[in-house]
């Protein structure tokens, strides 16, 4: 299915969210993500179903300053 990844167009397999973070190679609890503009807790993306066309933002913490 064709999605939206922090504003890239990309092609995925995944049916979830927990998948989409496997497939993509994002690893760590210090992930925050949302989709279509809502907040996804880690505890529920395995449950969060992907449509075609959904937005997805996945944000994680970067040192420096």
């Amino acid at each position: 299915m064709k999605l939206i990844v922090n504003g890239e167009s990309r092609e995925a397999q995944a049916e979830t969210l927990a998948a989409l973070l496997a497939e993509l190679d994002y690893d760590g609890n210090w992930l925050a993500t949302a989709v279509n503009g809502e907040v996804v807790p880690r505890a529920a993306r395995p449950a969060c179903r992907l449509s075609d066309g959904d937005r997805i933002e996945i944000l994680s913490p970067m040192k420096g300053g």
